[in-house]
C-alpha cells in the first residue's frame, strides 16, 4: 500500500500523485516534465487511472454559470489517503454516489477524504460548479480541469471521457481546446458534445460555445 494525495483543482479536475512502484508498466519515455503536455494515440497503460464526468448545463446555467456534474475516478492507483480538493468559490452540494474498493470517503467542506484504496477502486461523486463563464454577446465558455496524474516532477499517461450535454440546439460549438488530433477524439451533437483523451501531462480544456437560441 502506498501513502500518496490526489487533489482536485479548479471546476472539475483531477491532481492525482502516485509512486514510481505503481508504475512498473510505464518507461521513461512516457513521463513528460512540468509545462509539457503529450497526447497519445495510444495508452502505454490501457488498464490504469481513468477519468470520467458528465457536464449538464441548463437554461438557468446561462444566467447563475453553475452547472450539473457528475464524475467518477476508476482503476485508483492503492492509496492509504487520497483527498481530492475542490475550489470552494465555485463548487457546492458536493454528494459520493457510489465507491468500490475503498475503505470510506468522508465529504468535509470542499474536499472528499478516500481512505484505504485498494487497486482498482473507485468512487463517483457528484456536485455543482459554477464552471460556464459568460464572455458577453451570446458567448459562453466552458473551463474544465486541470487534470493530470502525476509522479513526482513529472506527469504519467492517464485517460478522460468527458460529456457535455444541453438543451437540444441551444448551442453551436465554436471551438474547443484541445482540437481534434491524435489522443484528442471529439464527438458532436445538437444537445452536447464527447470528449475522449489520452494524454500525459497537466491538461486544461475549454469550449466555447455560441448561444442559437
Amino acid at each position: 500500500m502506498y501513502s500518496s494525495r490526489k487533489r482536485l483543482g479548479i471546476h472539475f479536475g483531477i491532481f492525482l500523485f502516485i509512486f514510481s512502484g505503481i508504475v512498473n508498466a510505464l518507461e521513461i519515455s512516457d513521463v513528460v516534465g512540468e509545462g509539457q503536455i503529450r497526447y497519445l494515440k495510444n495508452r502505454p497503460d490501457p488498464s490504469s487511472y481513468t477519468y470520467e464526468s458528465k457536464v449538464t448545463i441548463s437554461k438557468a446555467s446561462l444566467e447563475s454559470g453553475v452547472v450539473e456534474i457528475q464524475t467518477c475516478h476508476k482503476q485508483l492507483d492503492p492509496i492509504r489517503k487520497v483527498v481530492i480538493l475542490f475550489n470552494k468559490d465555485r463548487i457546492k452540494d458536493i454528494q459520493v454516489r457510489s465507491l468500490d474498493g475503498i475503505a470510506m470517503a468522508e465529504v468535509r467542506n470542499n474536499q472528499v477524504i478516500l481512505s484505504e484504496v485498494q487497486k482498482g477502486g473507485s468512487i463517483c461523486i457528484d456536485l455543482q460548479s459554477r464552471a460556464l463563464d459568460s464572455l458577453g454577446n451570446g458567448i459562453y465558455q466552458l473551463n474544465a480541469g486541470p487534470l493530470m496524474r502525476r509522479l513526482f516532477d513529472g506527469f504519467l499517461p492517464m485517460s478522460a471521457n468527458m460529456k457535455f450535454a444541453w438543451p437540444n440546439q441551444l448551442f453551436a460549438v465554436e471551438e474547443t481546446k484541445p482540437a481534434s488530433q491524435d489522443g484528442v477524439r471529439i464527438q458532436h451533437s445538437q444537445d452536447g458534445l464527447e470528449m475522449d483523451l489520452v494524454f500525459a501531462g497537466r491538461m486544461t480544456a475549454q469550449i466555447v460555445l455560441k448561444r442559437t437560441q
